[in-house]
């Protein structure tokens, strides 16, 4: 079951009231947007985006087994929030007071989707959240250079390691193919030393985030989405994002504070909102994201 991280402390940031607009730029499995729907009811609306169809299909079944009612105030789009600026021209959706961007996986995406993200399945390494993309986490590991390889595990998974997992792709994939996530932990356990592959983060959750970054161009889509998003703000409103990963957080972080600089908005999270201990007993996922919001004056 999906259980969205930082659920209430969501609703504190954004502070949705009744019959206001609100987007959610990855609707996911629709619990944050559950609990927004709930908040800005009885004639508030929401428009979800979710790159990944499949999980638009699954979220549009829960909000209608949660109250089938709830469908005719949802506005459902496959795309992903990078375009978020002509989505909502395109609506005419109107003044919008909230937005909500959580970058994590959902339980889904992970346990059923079949495209590789996770390593603790035997699955086609794809990662891509949207079907209609061509760029593979496959077409990198068997078609880039070893400088390249290295360069995205060592940038976008900062894995200390990432020469000599770059060695160990290229040496393996001149015998065959790298085509299952199985394939890849192997290779990964190959050249990193035995000592290192026992910490609190299983060995090869770096290399497996650094691909689905680099397939899905996550990096760049956050910093194309921030600025759309307080453009589409109406004055006072908020703006709230959820990260995993140091990169992403670093984004977010300076993008609020140099809003704040030009007197454009105020920061309502002088530190980012962590996870409390019965969250994280609950929901182990949930220890690195950090929750930082932005008020638009």
């Amino acid at each position: 079951m999906h259980i969205p991280v930082l659920r209430q402390e969501v609703i504190e940031a954004l502070s949705p009231e009744s019959g206001q607009n609100f987007i959610d730029g990855t609707c996911g499995a629709a619990g944050h947007t559950l609990a927004i729907l709930e908040k800005i009811s009885p004639a508030g609306r929401m428009i979800c985006f979710d790159w990944d169809g499949e999980a638009l299909a699954r979220a549009k079944e829960i909000i209608a087994a949660k109250d089938v009612k709830l469908l005719a105030r949802v506005i459902f789009i496959n795309d992903s929030y990078a375009n978020l600026t002509a989505a909502v021209s395109q609506e005419r959706f109107g003044e919008v007071q909230g937005i909500l961007l959580d970058l994590g996986l959902s339980s889904g995406q992970l346990e059923t989707s079949g495209r590789g993200f996770s390593f603790q399945k035997d699955e086609a390494l794809d990662m891509r959240y949207s079907l209609s993309q061509e760029l593979t986490a496959r077409e990198i590991l068997n078609h880039w250079s070893q400088e390249e390889i290295g360069r995205i595990l060592k940038e976008y998974g900062e894995e200390p390691f990432a020469r000599k997992i770059a060695e160990g792709i290229i040496k393996n994939r001149k015998v065959r193919s790298i085509l299952k996530t199985t394939e890849l932990v192997a290779i990964i356990a190959s050249v990193i030393p035995r000592q290192f592959q026992h910490g609190r983060l299983n060995f090869a959750t770096r290399t497996f985030q650094a691909l689905r970054l680099a397939v899905n161009d996550e990096l760049g889509n956050l910093q194309r989405f921030l600025p759309q998003a307080m453009d589409v703000l109406a004055e006072g409103g908020r703006l709230a994002v959820i990260s995993f990963h140091s990169l992403e957080d670093r984004i977010v972080k300076n993008f609020f504070r140099e809003r704040a600089q030009n007197g454009a908005a105020v920061i309502l999270t002088k530190k980012p909102i962590i996870a409390g201990e019965a969250e994280l007993a609950r929901n182990p996922r949930s220890r690195s994201a950090k929750l930082r919001a932005i008020k638009k004056l």
